[in-house]
């Protein structure tokens, strides 16, 4: 059974960073599209962040310049870096994974999704 784990959530004051970490388990012969999406309170979902098969990255346009995604310590696993952290930044964080070989990032909210990690960011 997949499982996506998350870590590296918390609060952090505004224009701070905060690295998210995410690894794809239960699967080993698995290569995977891993991103993060994003909800923020009273607002709708927003696609953050995904790492392609190939070693692409695409990213959301609020997101180009200030969010980092990239490989982390195995096949499927990915980090998040954050930086300049605003209060709009505040919600829960999820990472997903999908086994497809195009970019995952329009359609993340269908994969394997983990239980989601809160980023708070105050002013």
């Amino acid at each position: 059974q997949v499982r996506i784990l998350e870590s590296g959530g918390g609060s952090v004051q505004s224009g701070g960073s905060l690295t998210l970490s995410c690894e794809v388990s239960g699967d080993t012969g698995g290569h995977y599209c891993i991103g993060w999406y994003r909800l923020p309170p009273k607002r709708e979902r927003e696609r953050v962040a995904a790492l392609l098969r190939t070693g692409t990255t695409v990213y959301g346009d609020p997101f180009k310049g200030r969010f980092t995604i990239s490989k982390g310590h195995t096949q499927n696993a990915v980090s998040l870096q954050m930086n300049s952290l605003k209060p709009e930044d505040t919600a829960m964080y999820y990472c997903a994974a999908l086994a497809m070989d195009t970019n995952c990032l329009p359609v993340l909210d269908f994969g394997y999704t983990g239980q989601g990690t809160q980023v708070t960011v105050s002013s």
